[in-house]
């Protein structure tokens, strides 16, 4: 009797022992899955229309800035930024201030063909040359200040397309006048470009300073 009941004691000591060690060993196991292992990042969003739309803007400034642009250009570029905001505004209003899956989707579209037309047209071989005049140095002037206006966001893409289509009317008009001279500009064609160069400025500032401007993406 005493055997056995040695014998059971014995075993009943190794169960608990055998429960304590398989206990410990599930802990350990699960505290180190727990922080062992790293989970993923999660995956990077696409960004919103709002901050694509700045996105853009900030690239065509740069290339305003740079020279990269010219006025022609830039033109071009903003009228199709405006006519993507503008179909965003209405699609919006049509869904009660909310894009659906499939607009979202066009946009996004119409967008990557601005932006590799912003790629391509800041790596071509047109570039805004100014030249050390006075004539060059106003230009110049001018196209700092628009690409101010379009970085700060104080110039919409509407805006700034009529600015620079106004800077190319002077420009061609400019390159003809030269070419009609011997590559010179006589006083009076110098005081008439400074005539319309005083008129766009005013504009440029009207601009900056109406009520329109480029809405800012949240978070920045």
């Amino acid at each position: 009797m005493k055997r056995n009941f040695l014998k059971w004691s014995a075993w009943s000591v190794a169960m608990l022992m055998a429960g304590s060690v398989a206990m410990a060993q599930g802990q350990s196991g699960s505290q180190g899955s727990g922080s062992g292992t790293s989970n993923p990042p999660a995956p990077k969003q696409d960004p919103s229309i709002a901050q694509r739309k700045e996105n853009q803007q900030d690239r065509i400034g740069n290339g305003v800035k740079s020279g990269q642009l010219t006025a022609g250009e830039t033109a071009n570029l903003e009228n199709k930024e405006a006519a993507i905001n503008g179909e965003t505004k209405a699609d919006r209003a049509a869904n009660g201030g909310k894009l659906t899956s499939t607009e979202k989707q066009q946009i996004n579209r119409q967008q990557n063909q601005v932006s590799k037309q912003i790629y391509q047209d800041k790596h071509n071989a047109s570039t805004a040359h100014y030249g050390n005049n006075e004539v060059g140095q106003r230009r110049e002037n001018q196209q700092q200040r628009i690409a101010q206006g379009v970085k700060s966001g104080q110039l919409t893409a509407g805006e700034t397309a009529k600015l620079e289509n106004q800077q190319r009317g002077i420009n061609q008009q400019v390159k003809a006048d030269r070419a009609a001279n011997g590559g010179k500009l006589t006083s009076g064609e110098k005081q008439q470009v400074n005539k319309e160069q005083n008129q766009t400025s005013k504009n440029i500032y009207n601009k900056k300073h109406n009520g329109n401007t480029q809405p800012k993406a949240k978070g920045k």
